[in-house]
Order: structure tokens, then sequence, then C-alpha cells
């Protein structure tokens, strides 16, 4: 007889040491993932993130350390005042180049698109009908004044033998009266040739300005009748060429001021992204009423266009040079603050801290601001780092020793530094977004 309970013994055990085992790997598992397991971890990260100085860098944390700015300094120099506006490009003369006599057109002698001098020949007319025209005009004068120069013979007689008492004085007066009669014939007659001589001369069409032609519009063979609708070619003047613009009637007294003083006011014409300069030239002109609808008054340009950089209708934006600001302090844009309580920059006060100072400005260029009131030159301003400034905070000026501020005057060798904008309908000035 086999006894069971000695063979149930072992498996009980087994089944025993097997839970003991599941029980040891949940309790390791349990452990390695419990929260409480990162407190060391995170005691060994730093507590502060710090810069190449070993300073806290701004942004992070609660670092009391000095804040690292950029500074520069308020300078003194001169500011050109611009005023932009939208202007379009316009030919001082614009031909619609017709015939004046009718027939055949039998030559074209100009190519699209050149230049052209005043009296150039552009296209021809067959001239021989207007050839036989001028020869039966010069045939009748002829024939006039050989019976002009026959009555006055007779006259000459006529004076002798009425001298003599040879014959009444009526019969003088008719002969008198006949050279009159010839005389006016042969000038009517001399009127005839002269006409057809200018017919001849117009078979012949020239250019009546210098200028560009256009593409043709009529092709040679065709027949083309005086003062014809259908042009043959336009001309148009492109040395010189004017810009009409407008600028606001609140910006007017700056200009009118010094062009009625005589003075010539530079105008510059900008590409259509205003990026790049295509010409220089002066004010020329400007209209003699303000356009109610808009509030603006037209002005004209006047520029040489030596280069021929400006088209007809061609669309520019300008900058007229209004005034120039002599001897204003200067500081950089990127300086200056709006606050609730207006205008200000931090300005430093020593090496080590800034303060609030507030300020009156003008004219902008988006580099430089003008300073009516609050700083003088030499005065050093922040220009990066102002996001963690307040009033008395200390700082590390971090400006390396090659960066040297740009002032007004070396702007001025290239591009003009300065330049405020003036829109149809606004009424002050704004930054100018590009120079």
């Amino acid at each position: 007889m086999v006894d069971h309970s000695m063979q149930s013994t072992p498996r009980n055990s087994r089944r025993w040491l097997f839970g003991l085992f599941v029980l040891l790997v949940i309790a390791g598992l349990c452990w390695k993932f419990w929260p409480g397991s990162h407190k060391e971890a995170t005691a060994k990260k730093p507590a502060e993130r710090t810069g190449k100085s070993g300073m806290m860098r701004p942004g992070f944390g609660g670092s009391t350390g000095p804040i690292p700015v950029r500074v520069a300094p308020a300078v003194l120099g001169e500011f050109p005042v611009y005023y932009k506006a939208l202007g379009t490009v316009t030919a001082l003369n614009t031909i619609n180049v017709r015939s004046r006599v009718g027939g055949e057109l039998v030559k074209i002698a100009f190519e699209e698109g050149q230049m052209v001098k005043a009296g150039d020949l552009l296209a021809e007319i067959d001239p021989r009908s207007y050839q036989n025209a001028l020869l039966q005009a010069q045939g009748t004068l002829l024939q006039n004044q050989a019976q002009l120069k026959n009555a006055q013979v007779d006259v000459q007689r006529y004076r002798d033998l009425y001298a003599q008492d040879s014959i009444a004085k009526q019969t003088l007066d008719t002969a008198e009266a006949l050279v009159m009669q010839y005389q006016g014939t042969v000038k009517t007659n001399q009127g005839a040739v002269d006409d057809a001589k200018l017919n001849l001369e117009f078979t012949k069409i020239r250019a009546p300005i210098s200028g560009r032609v256009g593409l043709r519009q009529v092709d040679v063979g065709n027949l083309v009748a005086a003062n014809d609708t259908t042009f043959l070619a336009v001309i148009t003047q492109t040395q010189p060429i004017s810009v009409v613009f407008t600028l606001p009637e609140n910006t007017l007294d700056t200009v009118l001021t010094r062009y009625h003083a005589g003075n010539k006011l530079p105008v510059e014409a900008w590409d259509r992204g205003d990026v790049k300069q295509q010409a220089v030239g002066v004010l020329q002109s400007l209209d003699n009423q303000i356009d109610v609808t808009t509030g603006t008054l037209k002005f004209k340009g006047r520029f040489d266009n030596k280069d021929q950089a400006l088209f007809p209708n061609q669309f520019v934006n300008v900058h007229l040079l209004a005034d120039t600001l002599h001897n204003v302090v200067l500081a950089p844009s990127a300086a200056i603050q709006f606050g609730n309580n207006g205008t200000f920059v931090y300005k430093l006060d020593g090496d080590k801290k800034v303060k609030m100072q507030p300020l009156v400005i003008g004219d902008s260029d988006g580099d430089n601001t003008v300073i009516k009131e609050g700083l003088v030159a030499g005065d050093r301003v922040v220009m990066e780092g102002t996001d963690r400034l307040k009033d008395g905070s200390e700082i590390e000026v971090v400006n390396s020793s090659s960066e040297v501020p740009t002032t007004p005057t070396e702007h001025l060798q290239g591009q003009p530094a300065a330049k405020t904008q003036q829109g149809p309908a606004e009424g002050g000035k704004a930054h100018k977004d590009g120079a």
C-alpha cells in the first residue's frame, strides 16, 4: 500500500518557495520605481544654471547677481529729416506721332524702343504726288510772274506818254491797277508753291522731340491719312523725367518754407520694395491747391535720368529731404522704452547701476532717435538686457572692446541715416522701415 501523505509534502514545499520568489520580485520592482527613490537623484542636480562667468544666466532662478547688459552712448550730431511718399514717374513730354499728309507708307526708319533726337527721320510717305503738285504750283507762278513783268513794262510806257500828254489819265490808271492785280496773283501763286513744298516735306515724318520711341502701330505698305486717329508710334521724353508724389498738408510748413526760400530740396526715388535707390533729383514744382478728399498736396521732382533707370508710369517710393537738424542729441532707438509714465531709457548711474531716465523724443529713423530732453551727449544707455532691469538694478556691461556704436555722421557718408515717413492719410511722423 502506498503512503500518499509522504508524496504531497515535497510538492507543497516547492509551491511555497515559488510564491516566496514571486513576492521578492514584486518587492524589488516596487522599491525601484517608488517615487521616494528620486529624492537623492534630484538632490544631486545643480540648484541653478550658470553661464561661463559663473553667474546665473538671465531668466533662470532667482539670482541676485549683476545683470549682463549691452550699452551705447548718446552722441551729438546731425539728423537729416526725410518725408516718405508714394510716387509715379511721368514723362515731361509724350508725343503721338501722326502723319500730316496722306499716302502710302514706304519706309520705317526707326527701331522699336530706340532713343531718337529731335529732327531724326522716323518714316516716309510716298512723295511723288506731292512733287507733281509742287511742279504745277511753280508753273502757275512762272506764268503770272511773266504777266506781271509785262504789265509793269506797259505802266512805264504809259507814264512816259502821259508825261508828253499823249494819253488820257484813265489809261495810265488802268495799267497801274493791272500791275497790282498781277502782283496779288503772284503772291497767291507763291503761297501755293510754299504749301506744296511743305506738303512734300511732310512726307518725311521726323521726331518732334528727343526721347524713346515705343512700338510702331503701322507697317510699311499701309495707306495713312492726314491726322489719322491711328498714330505711327509714341515718343516719350525720358531725359530729364519727373516723379509726381503727394504729401499731407501737416508737413507743408517745413517743405514750403525751404522751397520758397530758394533751397533745392533733394528728392530720392527708390524701387517698389523701398530697398534700392534708383535716382536722385530735386524738388521742381508743386500744385496750386490741396486735394480736399485726401488732405494732400501734389509735388513734382525732376531727375536727369542719365542711366535710364526711371520709366514713365513706373511706381516708386519717394524720399524728400525736408530739413536737417544740427547739433542734436541722438540715442539708439533700441534703448528707447515705453511705459505707463511715458518714454524712458535705462541710463547708467556710475558703472554698476542703472536708473530710469524719462525722455522727450523727436524724429526717428529706426536706428537713431532725436532726444529733445532727458539725455546729453556721452550718457550711456542700455540697449540689450532691459527686460530684467528696474530702477537701481546692478548691471555688468558685456560690450566687447571691438563694438563701436555707429554715429549719424558715419551714416551720412553712405546712405541717409535719418528718415521719417509721412503717409497721405497720417498726421504724424512714423519710423522709416528701411534706409
